[in-house]
């Protein structure tokens, strides 16, 4: 039984079924956040911007006034952290960016807004890269957030100040977002799980591109059913957001409690054409034969992605033009990376990028044919284990040169053009401890599959159980 010093301890299904039970108060795990937070986040840097008055003086207005007749999703006062591309009213929120430094929100993206609706507190904004920019946690404003497992890698990214937070017990839910990886990497480097979402399936804005249909938001969490707890809470229709859809009829939580297993499963190392690092290979080849044992039939096929990088590139490079261009007015105070990604979507001519359209209509096409056949997809949710936090971004993966920043975030990113929804779950560590992930894909829309199927794995493994722990110096 938890005693109130240990409380960083609980799943956040646990935290929220002793807040429902009045077993312990919002304040109390708010105060127990807060000198977790304030003995280890020196180490790893993870929350940078706190905001605990802002956080007790809704666990007052909640004690106060009690919610009658509290839906499923509810979520009685427990603390959460919002990552920092994600606005909090009166909350500064920087983007990672030295021209944002001193900003502070005026208003609630629409995801906050729910899951402060749903009786989550917000304690916190995770750090972040520059813009969301890149699968590594660092920028002028904050620095760089550290690896719980290893202080000397890095925690992955965009999301990496969501995954090391919740890895060394600061919080007890997270937020995530995703466009080529930034909630599935993370969750690999750091040892928990991390779901991207289907778009639509969280509403999110107000936003200048409202059909964005590549960046979602997303749950984090130590566990399976965590992440599905903050799904349901997170999920419904908003009709700011032209993509939203309607929260499902079954709850994401209930799927965890009669997962199912599936029938026939696809297994690719390496998405047919990527570069991967063999102990990952070798521990999600091992991770998918698990479902074996289970009694689904496992066999090595994939998604036909011909093509895809090259889709990618060139549909992010839009993205980043369409929505960053008046950055290029600040380049001295922008990293080099953002400004590439801009320039190189400026570049794109209207016949490539209708190619790259186009090509992406047809790879939807393959992957419903795969998921004909095929209830899953498994891979590697990252091609390489986390690397030394102070490179910038990996060069080469198994002798491999990489010749832009993004290549090594392609085993995420060119699923995230098929719209499915996509999990990374903990599958073990390499010889030097380092963790790596098993991403598990279902089909459009399949994010119960998805939940189910990391359910029942977990359920087979360790690593749900190895957390949260306290940060561990460099190897």
């Amino acid at each position: 039984m938890a005693t109130m010093e240990d409380l960083f301890k609980l799943s956040a299904n646990d935290a929220i079924l002793k807040l429902k039970n009045r077993e312990v108060s919002p304040i109390e795990l708010i105060d127990n956040a807060e000198d977790r937070i304030n003995a280890i986040d020196g180490k790893i840097n993870a929350l940078p911007t706190l905001c605990f008055d802002r956080a007790r003086a809704k666990a007052r207005h909640l004690l106060e006034n009690p919610i009658q007749d509290a839906p499923p999703q509810y979520l009685y006062g427990l603390p959460i952290a919002v990552k920092d591309l994600v606005e909090v009213a009166g909350v500064r929120t920087t983007w990672g960016s030295p021209i944002h430094a001193d900003h502070i929100s005026s208003h609630s993206d629409y995801l906050v807004e729910r899951l402060e609706a749903n009786g989550a507190i917000v304690i916190g904004k995770s750090n972040t890269p520059e813009f969301g920019a890149g699968s590594h946690t660092f920028n002028e404003v904050f620095g760089h957030t550290h690896n719980p497992w290893n202080t000397g890698l890095s925690a992955g990214g965009s999301s990496g100040g969501s995954a090391a937070a919740l890895a060394s017990g600061q919080v007890w839910l997270a937020t995530g977002s995703d466009l080529g990886g930034s909630l599935r990497n993370p969750a690999s480097f750091c040892s928990l799980v991390g779901l991207r979402p289907s778009p639509g399936r969280v509403a999110h804005g107000p936003t200048t591109l409202p059909f964005n249909d590549l960046s979602v938001d997303g749950p984090m969490g130590r566990n399976t059913r965590d992440i599905a707890i903050m799904l349901d809470a997170q999920v419904g229709h908003d009709p700011r957001d032209p993509l939203s859809l309607p929260a499902p009829e079954t709850s994401f939580r209930s799927v965890t409690d009669h997962p199912t297993i599936p029938k026939r499963v696809g297994f690719s190392p390496d998405l047919g054409f990527l570069p991967v690092d063999r102990e990952v290979k070798d521990l999600c080849e091992k991770a998918a034969q698990t479902f074996a044992d289970m009694g689904a039939i496992v066999e090595e096929a994939c998604i036909d992605f011909s093509g895809a990088d090259e889709i990618f590139h060139v549909l992010r490079g839009q993205l980043f033009a369409a929505g960053r261009t008046n950055l290029l007015d600040h380049r001295d105070q922008v990293k080099p990376e953002v400004i590439w990604n801009i320039e190189a979507g400026l570049g794109f001519s209207a016949l490539e990028i209708t190619r790259a359209t186009n090509a992406r209509g047809a790879l939807y096409q393959r992957a419903l044919k795969f998921f004909n056949d095929f209830d899953l997809l498994l891979c590697p949710a990252a091609a390489v284990p986390p690397f030394d936090g102070q490179i910038r971004y990996p060069t080469e993966i198994a002798d491999a040169k990489l010749e832009r920043y993004i290549d090594w975030l392609m085993i995420c990113g060119v699923v995230s053009l098929t719209t499915c929804p996509a999990a990374s779950i903990p599958c073990g560590f390499t010889h030097d401890k380092r963790p790596v992930g098993l991403q598990i894909v279902g089909p459009p829309r399949g994010e119960a599959a998805v939940i189910s199927a990391c359910s029942l794995y977990e359920q087979t493994q360790p690593y749900a159980g190895m957390l949260p722990i306290d940060p561990i110096g460099s190897i």
